[in-house]
């Protein structure tokens, strides 16, 4: 089945002026039949389906056993030193060589 810009644009929940040019950016399969912009069903379904597979997962915080709370102290930890929030001049590698 061959869906119109109109009728994918109503299922994705986007601007039709986005579907023109994902198509004319080669984002989004699609057909051209004599200057008209079509969509296969099932090539859209592949298409969307690629998202899926590529979507990182999240870590589950409750199987590792440790606190979201611990994960964030470490975070900080990792993050911030014991001079973070000290003002001073900036040190040049190219000045003090």
């Amino acid at each position: 089945m061959l869906l119109t810009i109109k009728d994918l644009a109503e299922q994705l929940r986007i601007k039709s002026s986005t579907l023109y040019a994902w198509a004319s950016q080669g984002k989004i399969p699609c057909v051209r039949i004599h200057g008209l912009i079509r969509f296969r069903t099932e090539e859209i379904e592949g298409w969307l389906s690629g998202f899926a597979k590529n979507r990182p997962a999240l870590p589950d915080y409750k199987k590792s056993g440790r606190d979201i709370d611990e994960i964030i102290a470490a975070a900080k930890r990792a993050i911030y030193n014991p001079r973070h929030g000290e003002t001073g001049p900036a040190l040049s590698p190219r000045k003090g060589a």
